[in-house]
């Protein structure tokens, strides 16, 4: 298979140089297209204020290009949105899901006890980071996270019309049901990890950081113990070299993989 590496929404966070990006995946497989997250889309470059609340906007900065959707990159390579079949979600955060309403047609595969968490929130945070407006038209398929082995992780896999080199790879600890994608291209197996970690040296020896991030993950963790014990776990995966490890937000991973 084939995988792109697409930035869909750069974002100016304060006391982050450089910023930081949605790094999301377009897999052309045999049978259509499959998107691994949305980054931002159309609906938030139009109307950002129906999705992505005033405090979000003033700590993330998003830039908001209607060319960096993930609609305007899939039409720029010749291909329609109705050739999205599929879309993988490591959450439901609108950084993440703000695209879904581009792709009416995708079936949106997500964890159940992340769907969960978006359609019955506990908490005003959780009020916020799933907006309902970016769920409305969307055809959901959930799985439960438990699954078979996958290089010591759990991985839900036979994911219905997906080929079975991908997968998703339950990443518990940012939210109630976050999780990884792993994709098998022609260059060996990705992991996108999502927001388990938010910096490249959080998962390199010795690990480092960049302390608005570091401030970032844990305001926004919802299981602390589980997503420092994936962050271990990652970078014990990442030592290996056996699978290509990356995170949703680090613009030099974007640029090394793209």
């Amino acid at each position: 298979m084939k995988v792109h590496h697409l930035n869909c929404g750069s974002m100016r966070p304060p006391l982050v140089p450089g910023g930081i990006v949605a790094h999301c995946l377009l897999i052309e497989t045999d049978d259509g297209l499959v998107l691994v997250d949305t980054g931002f889309g159309t609906h938030e470059v139009t109307d950002p204020a129906q999705t992505i609340d005033g405090l979000s906007r003033r700590l993330l900065r998003p830039l908001l290009d209607i060319n960096e959707t993930a609609v305007s990159q899939v039409e720029k390579r010749g291909y329609a949105p109705g050739d999205v079949r599929h879309i993988l979600l490591t959450h439901l955060d609108m950084d993440h899901a703000g695209g879904l309403r581009d792709f009416p047609n995708a079936t949106v595969h997500v964890l159940d006890e992340e769907l969960e968490a978006a359609t019955n929130p506990r908490s005003t945070k959780d009020k916020m980071r799933f907006p309902k407006a970016q769920r409305e038209g969307v055809t959901f398929q959930t799985h439960t996270a438990t699954g078979e082995e996958w290089f010591g992780f759990e991985a839900v896999k036979n994911l219905p019309g997906l080929p079975e080199d991908v997968l998703i790879v339950p990443l518990i600890g940012h939210t109630r049901g976050h999780s990884g994608i792993a994709v098998r291209s022609t260059n060996g197996w990705l992991l996108h990890a999502g927001d388990a970690y938010f910096y490249r040296g959080e998962v390199e020896t010795p690990p480092s950081n960049i302390f608005a991030l570091k401030m970032t993950a844990r305001q926004t963790e919802t299981i602390r113990a589980q997503r420092l014990s994936n962050v271990e776990r990652l970078k014990e995966l990442k030592a290996r070299g056996d699978v290509e490890v990356f995170c949703a937000h680090d613009p030099v991973e974007l640029a090394r993989l793209g």
